[in-house]
C-alpha cells in the first residue's frame, strides 16, 4: 500500500466457521454413494484402523443445509462417517465451511511422500509412541514400519533433499543404499529427471553403475538378471545419458528464455489479421506451425495439469 494511502485493506473471507461443531452422524447427508468395493479397500481398513487406535485427525467438512434446518451437507469425509456408521459412534465433530464449492477437498491436497512419512513415523518412535501402535493406527504390519524407520539409513542428504518430496518407494533406497555418496546423488537426479521411481528403473541405475562408485567396490557386482556384458552395456549408456542431461542443463535458461520471447512475438503477428489471412492463403502450412507454437505451454504448467 502506498503511503499515505486511505485504501483500506481488502477483507479475506473465512473458508471455515471459527468453532467445530458436534453432531448427530445421522442429520450430516453424503453429497456422493460409496462404491460397492470402498469398504474392502485399503484406504478404509486405513482410516478405520486410524480412528480405533487415536479417534478423528481430520474432521469432516459439512456445510448447512438450506432446504432443511435440521440437517447437514457432507463436503468431504464419506470414507470417515462410514466408519464411524460401522464402528456404531452416534456423533462426530465437523468442520463447518462457508462455502459449498463444487470440488472434492481431497484433490486439493498433497499426499504424504514416503520421506515425509519417514520423518513423521520416526519423530513419534523418538517421542515413545511403541511401534506396535504406529503399525496399528497405519494398518501396517510391525516389519514394514521398521522399515519405514530406518528408510534413510546409509542415504546422503543431498539426496535425500532432491527425493524429499518425490514418490520414492522403499526400492528407490534399497537401491540407493548399494552406492556411493556422489552416485547416490547422480541417481537421484536421473530418476527425477525422468519422473520414474519404479523399482525396474532403480535397478536399471544400478546396473549401469561403475564397479568403482558402489559400496563394497571390492566384490563383483551382480544384478538379477542382467549379464555381465549387459551391465557394461548399460554402464556406457548411462554415462552418454548424463552427458547428454549435463548439456542439456548447462543451456537450459538461456533457450527457455530464447523460445518465450519466440513464442510471443508469434502471438503478436497472429493477432494481426491481414497476416492471418495472408498465410491462411499463401502459406496455410506456416500458419499451423506457428499456431502450435502459440500454444505451447511452458514445463510448469504442464506439469501442473
Amino acid at each position: 500500500m502506498k503511503r499515505g494511502s486511505t485504501q483500506t485493506p481488502r477483507r479475506v473471507d473465512q473458508g471455515f466457521e471459527d468453532d467445530c461443531i458436534t453432531l448427530p452422524i445421522d442429520q450430516v447427508l453424503p453429497l456422493r454413494a460409496l462404491g460397492k468395493s470402498a469398504k474392502s479397500s485399503r484406504k478404509y481398513r486405513q482410516i478405520a484402523a486410524s480412528i480405533a487406535q487415536i479417534g478423528i485427525v481430520e474432521p469432516p467438512v459439512v456445510i448447512r443445509n438450506l432446504d432443511r434446518s435440521t440437517s447437514w451437507l457432507l463436503l468431504d469425509g464419506h470414507m470417515r462417517i462410514e466408519v464411524l456408521k460401522d464402528m456404531g459412534i452416534q456423533q462426530v465433530e465437523c468442520l463447518v465451511s462457508t462455502d459449498d464449492e463444487a470440488f472434492t477437498y481431497n484433490r486439493q491436497v498433497s499426499r504424504l511422500a514416503p520421506i515425509q512419512e519417514h520423518k513423521m513415523i520416526r519423530k513419534a518412535v523418538e517421542r515413545g509412541v511403541p511401534e506396535e501402535r504406529i503399525a496399528a493406527a497405519l494398518d501396517l504390519d510391525l516389519r514394514s514400519v521398521r522399515r519405514k524407520v530406518h528408510l534413510l539409513d546409509g542415504i546422503c542428504q543431498e539426496a535425500v533433499a532432491i527425493l524429499k518430496d518425490k514418490p520414492a518407494t522403499g526400492a528407490v533406497f534399497d537401491g540407493l543404499r548399494k552406492m556411493k555418496t556422489m552416485r547416490q546423488i547422480e541417481a537421484a537426479e536421473l530418476l527425477v529427471n525422468a519422473n520414474n521411481y519404479s523399482f525396474a528403473y532403480v535397478n536399471a541405475i544400478l546396473a549401469g553403475t561403475p564397479q568403482a562408485q558402489l559400496v563394497g567396490s571390492s566384490k563383483p557386482k551382480k544384478v538379477k538378471g542382467v549379464t555381465l556384458e549387459a551391465m557394461a552395456r548399460m554402464e556406457q549408456e548411462l554415462a552418454r545419458l548424463q552427458e547428454g542431461i549435463g548439456s542439456i542443463q548447462d543451456t537450459y535458461g538461456e533457450d527457455h528464455l530464447y523460445l518465450t520471447v519466440v513464442k510471443g512475438y508469434v502471438g503478436r503477428l497472429l493477432g494481426n489479421a491481414r497476416i492471418v489471412r495472408y498465410l491462411a492463403q499463401n502459406h496455410p502450412e506456416f500458419l499451423g506451425e506457428f499456431q502450435a507454437i502459440t500454444e505451447i505451454k511452458p514445463a510448469e504448467a504442464a506439469d501442473a495439469d
